[in-house]
């Protein structure tokens, strides 16, 4: 069984959002898959399938983001998923906007969900698939650059980054996520 996570905030003034890209991620795998995240439970929406043979959960939890872990670890026991088939899917100041980058392991970076994450998970070893939003230019506030919208100029470069994203999650349901890893970090 897979597992696939997107980080984001609830509700409509959230929904396109810096901080919601992996929220995003989930849409485009739901439409792809044709899954609706049609389960409320474990301080998340959830929902799951058979793509290729390979059972599926997709989760988007809504403690907002600085508790995500809250909804993760549940879930995660629940199904007696192995962390090594966990993928979370989140934001990342560090890397240019439309720019994904797959990891194994590493610490939170700054990024609070992430921190949840690790603290609920006991580990810093689990995949991650970070989404390049780039840093706030001007003195903006980092709060407020992540809950800001894309500007027209980035947006058809984060469409990509969302597009590319749930091509390397689709690829992991095959793949080894190192495979997968070697592959999309070249792009």
């Amino acid at each position: 069984m897979r597992y696939i996570v997107g980080l984001g905030n609830p509700g409509r003034n959230y929904e396109k959002t810096r901080h919601n890209v992996g929220f995003m991620v989930i849409d485009e795998l739901c439409r792809r898959w044709g899954l609706s995240l049609n389960k409320e439970k474990f301080k998340g929406i959830y929902g799951m399938g058979s793509i290729n043979g390979e059972k599926v959960i997709l989760l988007k939890p809504l403690t907002y983001m600085n508790l995500s872990g809250e909804s993760i670890r549940p879930l995660l026991d629940y199904y007696e998923i192995d962390v090594e088939d966990l993928i979370v899917i989140y934001d990342d100041l560090d890397l240019p906007t439309g720019k994904i980058r797959l990891r194994t392991r590493g610490s939170a970076g700054g990024h609070n969900g992430i921190k949840s994450t690790i603290q609920h998970l006991g580990t810093q070893n689990f995949n991650r698939l970070r989404i390049g939003i780039d840093r706030p230019i001007n003195g903006m506030k980092v709060p407020d650059y992540v809950l800001g919208v894309f500007s027209a100029e980035e947006q058809p470069e984060i469409e990509g980054a969302i597009k590319q994203a749930a091509d390397a999650c689709e690829k992991w349901l095959s793949h080894t996520f190192l495979e997968v890893m070697n592959e999309f970090n070249q792009k």
